[in-house]
């Protein structure tokens, strides 16, 4: 069982499988959305339970839904259309130890001009097809 929340503590989670390895998204709307790129590892719906659900607010754009925190802001979820059965979650609201490592960088063609990528993990330019 993994638990994390907001910075308040008004939106708590938890999920109840291991989690898979995140990746950091380097496109312009995770970078406005959390401040910087966004990592964030992909569960199942049926495996996260959300209390304070009332506390979270919903952005949403074309194809997706991002979600955060009404009282304090924190930026914890990125919801893909209900066809999926998965969801993503910001690895920074998990409660240490979370078991898991940054597994690829995605959207970095979008990334931002202040910051280099110099890890060796691997890189996709936009999102990789596999």
């Amino acid at each position: 069982m993994h638990q994390g929340s907001c910075l308040c503590g008004a939106v708590r989670f938890e999920v109840s499988m291991p989690l898979p390895p995140p990746d950091a998204c380097h496109c312009q709307e995770c970078r406005k959305f959390s401040g910087h790129y966004f990592v964030s590892t992909d569960v199942f719906r049926s495996a996260v339970t959300v209390h304070g659900s009332e506390n979270v607010t919903w952005y949403r754009t074309d194809k997706v839904r991002r979600g955060f925190c009404s009282t304090c802001g924190s930026s914890l979820f990125w919801d893909p259309p209900h066809d999926k059965d998965w969801t993503a979650i910001a690895l920074g609201c998990f409660d240490p130890p979370t078991h898991t490592q940054i597994s690829k960088h995605i959207f970095v063609a979008n990334k931002g001009d202040y910051y280099e990528i110099t890890d060796d993990i691997p890189q996709s330019p936009q999102f990789p097809k596999n």
